[in-house]
């Protein structure tokens, strides 16, 4: 083959910036709609750092488990809990030992409207709005800490009738922020950036008014021989993936 073919010239040039060829892959990943913008942040990082592709798919941790028992292509999953991937686990979908917690999620009580929402959640209780959004309880951990913490305050019954429910936090904040609904339980990762709320009003939701929101992650069986997968699962413990997510408001 010639020095000077496109062949080799590509591969070269692959050498030249550090990144293997035969290693460089891309790794199928099932993420949890509250974490979109923290792994699209990652993502440019992990690409840069390591040569893969990380292609995404958002949506609700109850409805990715349904896909990936049916044979869906994920090879990681990044759950909004940790009961959906130990479940995985115990029923033989994952690669052993691969399951860790990657965030703990805060809960946020949350209008587009400036000074609608006070610092201490008083709106909910005075129950003056017409509209409150959450993500579906049976699909969305953040749903359900939403529903428990209605529980807790005494408050389900006198809000059934104005519950709006989005089929994941992405829908649920799309309700609010389109004014659809007047205030709603949120993921505090969608509102927060950079220590501080970003847009409208909120009430950040006291951790003890809901079972904690612990998000693990773990290889599923389709990524066992993937050395992207691998890469990905040890990125989100670094340095940099972990700085990243405490910026969007969530504990490690």
């Amino acid at each position: 083959m010639s020095l000077r073919s496109p062949r080799f010239a590509l591969t070269a040039l692959v050498s030249v910036l550090g990144i293997n060829s035969a290693w460089a892959d891309e790794v199928q990943v099932a993420v949890a709609a509250n974490f979109t913008a923290p792994i699209q942040a990652i993502a440019k990082d992990f690409e840069k750092d390591t040569g893969h592709t990380l292609v995404a798919a958002y949506g609700a941790t109850g409805q990715f488990y349904a896909q990936i028992k049916n044979g869906a292509p994920f090879e990681v999953f990044l759950a909004a809990d940790d009961t959906t991937p130990a479940k995985l686990e115990s029923e033989g979908d994952s690669v052993k030992g691969s399951r860790f917690t990657y965030a703990i999620g805060t809960l946020a009580l949350w209008s587009a409207k400036p000074g609608y929402v006070d610092a201490k959640g008083e709106v909910l209780k005075k129950n003056q709005f017409q509209h409150l959004a959450i993500a579906n309880p049976k699909a969305a951990p953040y749903g359900l800490a939403a529903t428990q913490v209605l529980n807790k305050l005494k408050l389900t019954e006198a809000t059934q009738a104005k519950l709006v429910e989005g089929q994941n936090i992405t829908q649920a904040y799309q309700f609010v922020s389109t004014g659809n609904a007047e205030l709603g339980f949120v993921a505090l990762s969608q509102i927060y950036k950079d220590g501080k709320v970003s847009e409208g009003s909120a009430w950040i939701v006291p951790a003890n008014l809901h079972e904690p929101i612990k998000q693990d992650a773990l290889i599923l069986n389709k990524g066992k021989d993937s050395a992207a997968a691998k890469a990905l699962v040890d990125y989100l413990k670094g340095p940099k993936a972990a700085a990243v997510i405490k910026s969007y408001g969530y504990e490690r």
